[in-house]
């Protein structure tokens, strides 16, 4: 099914952007991760809607609520699941797009495919209101990934026709100056220049009725050597089948990405040395991956997110019930650019592809709250075992 995905952590998202709520149900983490469902909370509120003028005007608390899985702030080894309360919805924005289809968004692919029956409040399930959930997910698995010294920071890359950018994250090791400058400039940007120019940016698209996008990098430090595999179970391959679950995502790289191929193999490859009885790979292209599997450099990866398809000026469209041309004039609460919502989702989707390959590979090691010897399992009967045998 389209809405499940892991192969240790399995995780399903249910819900559409105008459901009473929409959740989450995140199976396979071990017993005993501590989770501070504060610090959970504040990662939700970075992605929700209503906080800014460069985002839509839709207001929503984004609260989560944890409704099994953790118990005492520790995940009791069962299922985790959790959900968010839809509040401030007005579905009646929406309902000439089931005959009216909007470009480049997807009414009219779900009208053929699921036969005029699908939901066009919000987007339905195609929304990118289900980033949310993904952010429980990924909030959770975040803090799984930090009790074995992983971090994963995201910012804005570049955004816009003007190709704004940003400094980029350092390729080799966190650099704290940077980290601290993207949670405190207006934009999560590791540049307040770059951060105010894009802002500029959304604001100017916004008040010509028009929407832009622009490009994430997200990097995780602290990724031991040897996680992954080959084939079709490789690092980028979890990242990737992630990221493209974000409705708005057209492009993923990882390292040096598309402009590797313009670099001859002498620059691109990234040479070995030994340091401190360690191998070291001096410069990063990879992105932290060879072959699939990590090689203890910090993973690095991009994503493309498109300008918003809900914009307000006048667009070409058909009538499917007349079959003919027709004209469409969206209304309704639409975010001029979901770049800076989706940084936080960048984030949750590495930390969920790179917390189930740590768990399917048996690298993640969390200390048990009480010395095993203390509980014992005990011992077979002569006799259980004799009906065993039988």
């Amino acid at each position: 099914m389209s809405s499940f995905t892991g192969n240790v952590l399995k995780l399903s998202i249910f819900g559409q952007s105008h459901s009473p709520a929409i959740g989450c149900s995140l199976d396979g983490i071990p017993a005993g991760v501590p989770i501070d469902l504060e610090r959970l909370q504040l990662f939700l509120d970075r992605r929700a809607p209503g906080r800014d003028e460069t985002a839509t005007a839709r207001k929503e608390t984004d609260t989560a609520h944890i409704i099994s899985g953790i118990v005492d702030g520790r995940t009791c080894g069962a299922p985790i699941s959790g959900i968010i309360k839809n509040a401030d919805t007005r579905s009646q924005d929406y309902s000439n797009l089931r005959r009216i289809p909007r470009p480049g968004h997807a009414d009219y692919a779900a009208y053929i495919k699921y036969k005029n029956n699908h939901d066009v409040a919000g987007g339905g399930h195609f929304s990118g209101r289900l980033t949310a959930p993904l952010c429980i997910a990924g909030g959770i698995a975040l803090q799984a990934l930090e009790t074995q010294g992983i971090r994963i920071a995201a910012h804005i890359a570049a955004l816009g026709p003007r190709d704004i950018r940003d400094t980029p994250l350092d390729p080799m090791k966190p650099n704290q100056v940077q980290l601290k400058a993207i949670s405190t400039n207006p934009l999560p940007c590791v540049s307040a220049h770059a951060a105010a120019s894009m802002r500029e940016c959304i604001v100017y698209a916004k008040s010509h009725m028009d929407s832009v996008g622009g490009v994430i990098e997200c990097v995780a430090y602290g990724v031991p050597a040897g996680i992954g595999d080959p084939m079709f179970d490789g690092i980028e391959n979890r990242i990737a089948r992630l990221a493209f679950g974000i409705p708005a995502i057209k492009g993923v790289d990882f390292g040096a990405g598309f402009s590797s191929a313009r670099l001859m193999g002498s620059q691109n490859n990234d040479s070995y040395r030994m340091q401190d009885g360690q191998v070291l790979p001096q410069t990063n292209n990879a992105g932290g991956i060879v072959g699939g599997i990590t090689t203890g450099m910090p993973v690095i990866w991009h994503m493309a997110v498109k300008p918003t398809p809900s914009i307000g000026q006048q667009q070409d469209s058909v009538d499917l019930e007349a079959h003919e041309n027709a004209e469409l004039k969206i209304h309704g609460r639409h975010d001029p650019c979901i770049v800076p919502r989706a940084v936080p989702v960048a984030e949750a989707v590495c930390a969920v592809a790179l917390l189930d390959a740590m768990l399917e590979d048996g690298a993640f090691v969390l200390p048990s709250r009480c010395p095993l010897s203390l509980n014992p399992i005990p011992p077979r009967s002569p006799a259980y075992e004799s009906r065993r045998s039988t």
